[in-house]
């Protein structure tokens, strides 16, 4: 089975190719902008993609045919999607025009990554059948992509999430839990946010979803994220503990203080019966989470 994977280079991205590669009945295609940060390039062959490039996209699926497409890549900086909003809507909405396209031709199973984001954050924890009602543009563009899928001809399967964190190779964005642990073990002092509440999603849980969802060949909308809704500032201060950190250096404020270009929803979080029951999705406590993570930075220490 071929199986593409598009911003590989990304948090989940990475983890996919790691798990994929170990499936000896996989042929898989990484694919990203620029050169390939994942340092073992064994088992799986690398393409340099412009997502945001018709043509590149039609090309990349025609000479590989692959019978799935996991799309990782996106423009997530929600603050950098309200400033640059042609951007934004490149990446994340006319990518996925190309990608829906191309998918035609080969009956090619689509699965696409959303975000928790397309709510309003009024009523979480969120059902898959739950309104919409995105409060930034970024959030508009991810529920612009959706539509487009939605109103395709392809197989398709749209996994939404929340907040993913973990340990990548060439790391060139930081997640929560890398964030905090870094800027307290410099004993620098983060501010955080205590009206905001999410389900971390571990990234390896994640990949592990999206990995299910394509050998069933699932179709339809799914919603996949950590067990514990907390607020971001448990989150911060989790980490801290588990890290045996200070969290005198956590400065608690509220999201009106920030002055963010882009309004974020106060309160997620998803209800996982459906991805439980149809994608066997059994996802690791925050904790657990956290001790992954410790144990791959520890193995990357040795190995550096």
């Amino acid at each position: 089975m071929k199986i593409l994977i598009t911003g590989s280079n990304g948090l989940l991205g990475q983890k996919l190719v790691y798990a994929l590669k170990k499936h000896s009945n996989m042929h898989l295609i990484a694919a990203a902008r620029g050169e390939n940060r994942i340092l073992d390039k064994q088992g799986y062959v690398y393409e340099n993609l412009d997502i945001t490039d018709e043509k590149q996209v039609m090309e990349l699926v025609i000479e590989h045919r692959p019978a799935c497409i996991i799309n990782t890549a996106a423009m997530t900086n929600v603050d950098e999607c309200e400033k640059d909003r042609e951007g934004c809507t490149n990446v994340n909405v006319n990518s996925v025009k190309y990608l829906i396209n191309a998918c035609k031709l080969y009956n090619t199973h689509l699965i696409h990554l959303s975000t928790d984001f397309v709510f309003d954050g009024e009523n979480g924890p969120y059902r898959e059948t739950d309104s919409t009602n995105p409060q930034s543009f970024y959030a508009s563009s991810k529920l612009a992509s959706e539509k487009l899928l939605q109103e395709s001809t392809i197989d398709w399967a749209i996994i939404r999430t929340i907040i993913i964190y973990g340990v990548i190779d060439d790391i060139q964005r930081s997640n929560i839990v890398l964030w905090v642990k870094s800027a307290l073990e410099q004993q620098k002092e983060i501010k955080v946010i205590t009206d905001q509440f999410r389900s971390p999603t571990l990234a390896e849980d994640l990949a592990e979803a999206c990995i299910n969802a394509s050998n069933k060949r699932s179709t339809g909308i799914f919603h996949v994220c950590g067990l514990e809704l907390m607020s971001v500032l448990e989150i911060a201060y989790t980490a801290a503990d588990f890290f045996k950190l200070d969290r005198k250096y956590i400065k608690p404020i509220t999201s009106s203080s920030l002055n963010q270009p882009a309004k974020r929803p106060a309160k997620t979080g998803f209800i996982l019966d459906k991805a439980m029951s149809q994608l066997d999705y059994r996802p690791h406590t925050f904790k657990e989470g956290l001790e992954i993570v410790a144990e791959q930075l520890s193995h990357k220490k040795v190995n550096s």
